[in-house]
């Protein structure tokens, strides 16, 4: 009585609460070994080419928190791109900033005017500031501290590489014939 008391109140929650089913779905495994060719793929094309690959990946990743809905591939794309723009644009307007207040100074100040606009202006425009924004914004300000950053070749591959990896997930996600709610809980 108890186990069907339970089953009639799972079945009454979204798909989203529900408890995981240790079934094999043969859509998903197969999906999952696209995701390893795409992963080995971008890892081959990328040390071939001597770029990092993060940049890509961000990208890709950024689509599958978006459920892989593709009406949500221009506020990626675009936020992405308008992230590495700020961190492009950060040490000519932190050295400008930093003549008038100090180097510690002007660089917070910066950090904090585009935080800021990310926040009070993206409902007005949210393809070009969103969570996206930031999120590169973070991401690529840590990896400026690595060797050799190069924030040109990480936009470029952002938009380029992650461009293609989305494309190639809605091509393979068609091909397969996946349904779109199959698609929208891949990882």
């Amino acid at each position: 009585m108890h186990a069907q008391g339970r089953q009639e109140r799972e079945q009454s929650y979204p798909e989203s609460l529900r408890e995981p089913s240790m079934k094999f779905n043969r859509s998903r495994l197969l999906f999952g070994l696209y995701v390893l060719a795409v992963i080995l793929l971008t890892e081959i094309v990328t040390a071939y080419l001597k770029v990092s690959a993060w940049p890509a990946y961000l990208v890709w990743v950024m689509f599958f928190l978006e459920h892989m809905n593709p009406q949500r591939i221009a506020h990626i794309l675009v936020g992405t791109i308008t992230g590495m723009i700020l961190i492009l644009l950060a040490p000519t307007i932190i050295g400008a900033l930093a003549r008038i207040m100090g180097p510690e100074t002007g660089r917070l100040v910066y950090i904090l005017l585009a935080v800021y606009a990310i926040f009070a202006f993206g409902e007005m425009i949210p393809v070009i500031l969103n969570n996206f924004t930031f999120l590169v914004i973070t991401v690529a300000a840590v990896a400026l501290a690595a060797p050799n950053p190069a924030p040109v070749q990480w936009l470029v591959v952002a938009v380029l590489g992650g461009g293609l990896m989305i494309l190639a997930t809605l091509l393979v996600g068609r091909a397969m014939g996946l349904p779109r709610p199959t698609l929208a809980h891949a990882p």
